[in-house]
């Protein structure tokens, strides 16, 4: 029988993995929707290969300019995710990786919820600004979650069958980023361009420049943690240049387990799809050179000093997540357009966050969708009022 499969964000760089790994195997999947917001021309290209019922176009004017190409072939197309969900799915989907990036994709991700027996996420924002309600209708509707950035993949891989209480600490590691052994001083003029060239992923201009500052790992280990429900303060970060391993867990019977992967995200995506089905995926032989110089290191906090951010968050879903998220995403943005200096970004971001108004938040948890995203618009724009006046 063949499982049914929905990709919500099918034209970024996750989605298109989830794609490739479909197209290698179509006779299993019977691919229900893909969506984009404004990237039509390989959406287009990617349903003429997989051929799914229906497609979301979540750009309104993308959606009315382009609509009548995917009707022509007898695809049925929505502007949005609750249009789908009312109009064409009447049965539980078997898969749903959710891919849209940033927390344009909360509101998709959190309504997927009630109609997927499994739901993968590789949405960040979404799990860090609004757990404690992706959580409640997990739980609500016995949904099984599944996470897919490598690190949490590796982590939710290693606990299974493991109590959390047995788990002493847990290390995540970190590439450093393209300015790892950049002198500090050079670091002030460093551009965008220089700032996106990943040594190890091809990912996305925001994520590629959080991963230079380092932002990322303050952000996955938050959100392993909301995950997890482990105690912040049980988390590490090491300093690992090749990426190939991706999370040590150490027990408290003594016990360490390490998971090393390729440093390519087929490989979580592949397992989170298949799971305990015994499936080939294709990957490079083991490299005994790399496993002999695997070369982990402390965090030097002069270099990266976003990762002291996480002494300011507790173990609680709040809405002070959602100011950090919003205000980092906005000075990504405008370091990108040359607003601001590379070392300016957390500077700034520091400033935003110690607002009172804001600080005060880590005692506030989200009740619904609408807190997240107004307090994001509001951030955003204080944000860009700071930088550019």
């Amino acid at each position: 029988m063949k499982k049914k499969i929905g990709i919500l964000g099918s034209t970024g760089s996750i989605g298109e993995s989830t794609v490739k790994i479909i197209q290698n195997d179509k006779k299993d999947f019977d691919v229900i929707f893909l969506s984009t917001n404004t990237n039509v021309k390989k959406l287009l290209k990617q349903s003429l290969i997989l051929k799914p019922k229906s497609v979301i176009i979540f750009d309104k004017k993308n959606h009315l300019k382009y609509k009548k190409k995917f009707t022509n072939k007898k695809i049925k197309v929505f502007n949005s995710f609750k249009e789908l969900k009312k109009k064409s799915l009447k049965t539980k989907i078997d898969y749903i990786m959710c891919a849209i990036t940033g927390l344009a994709g909360l509101d998709s991700t959190i309504n997927c919820i009630d109609i997927t027996k499994n739901i993968a996420i590789a949405n960040k924002e979404s799990i860090i600004c609004a757990w404690s309600l992706i959580e409640k209708r997990l739980i609500k509707y016995k949904t099984k979650f599944i996470p897919i950035d490598s690190e949490h993949f590796s982590i939710w891989s290693l606990l299974q069958n493991e109590s959390i209480n047995s788990v002493e600490k847990i290390i995540i590691t970190a590439s450093g980023g393209p300015f790892l052994n950049y002198k500090l001083n050079k670091l002030k003029n460093v551009k965008p361009k220089e700032a996106i060239r990943h040594p190890n992923w091809n990912m996305g201009k925001k994520i590629s420049i959080d991963s230079a500052t380092l932002m990322n790992k303050v952000f996955e280990i938050i959100e392993a943690q909301r995950i997890f429900k482990i105690d912040i303060k049980k988390f590490e970060i090491l300093i690992h240049p090749k990426s190939y391993i991706h999370s040590i867990v150490k027990f408290i019977n003594g016990q360490i387990k390490i998971l090393a992967h390729d440093a390519d995200m087929k490989i979580p995506i592949f397992n989170s799809i298949y799971q305990k089905k015994i499936k080939k995926i294709n990957t490079k032989k083991i490299d005994i050179n790399l496993l002999n110089n695997l070369n982990l290191k402390k965090i030097d906090l002069s270099r990266y000093s976003s990762i002291k951010i996480l002494k300011k968050i507790n173990n609680n879903n709040t809405l002070f997540e959602t100011v950090l998220i919003s205000a980092n995403d906005e000075l990504v943005d405008l370091y990108i357009k040359n607003k601001i200096k590379f070392l300016e970004i957390n500077k700034n971001l520091i400033k935003i966050l110690k607002y009172k108004k804001y600080s005060n938040l880590i005692k506030k948890k989200p009740k619904k969708i609408s807190d997240i995203i107004n307090l994001s618009e509001e951030v955003r724009l204080k944000t860009r009022n700071l930088c550019i006046q």
